[in-house]
């Protein structure tokens, strides 16, 4: 398991190195409980939130994302404490005024959001199309790479399955 994560490491850090260029990472909250109303994380859930925090250990995160619901909050805790950044709140129903505050910082970001969000984010931020996610995908890691070359969108896959 240690391999794959090494390889995405290796993705992830490299384009990040540069000085022209930076990274927004975009990640639906991991897996939740089913409850109706702003549901936690389940254990899986859990395990997931730390699983994104080790495979954006070495991305120089400079600011943490998250909407206000508990199951996203609680996905951007463990990198958050690891970076020893606040969470920083945004509202899901501003995410073009969002997308340009992203934009206009040049700092790599680390984005939790929902099916919905995650999704349309991601296709303001890099101008591509990006595929619906549905209720059942947790395991989507967007990352968006801005430089003066352009934008190049990778989606990433987390090695963690539950059951």
């Amino acid at each position: 398991m240690k391999y794959p994560l090494l390889v995405a490491l290796y993705f992830f850090v490299l384009p990040t190195l540069a000085t022209d260029s930076f990274s927004i990472y975009l990640v639906r909250h991991a897996e939740k409980q089913a409850v109706l109303n702003d549901p936690k994380l389940t254990p899986c859930g859990q395990l997931r939130a730390e699983q994104i925090a080790t495979m954006l250990e070495h991305t120089q995160i400079k600011h943490v994302y998250s909407t206000a619901y508990r199951r996203t909050m609680a996905t951007a805790a463990p990198i958050a404490k690891q970076q020893q950044l606040a969470i920083q709140q945004y509202l899901p129903k501003e995410l073009s005024q969002f997308a340009q505050k992203l934009l206009k910082q040049k700092e790599n970001v680390l984005v939790v959001g929902h099916s919905n969000t995650t999704r349309q984010l991601s296709a303001l931020l890099s101008k591509f199309d990006v595929a619906e996610l549905t209720e059942q995908q947790y395991r989507n890691l967007y990352q968006i790479q801005v430089s003066d070359q352009g934008k190049t969108l990778t989606l990433f896959t987390q090695p963690l399955i539950c059951q």
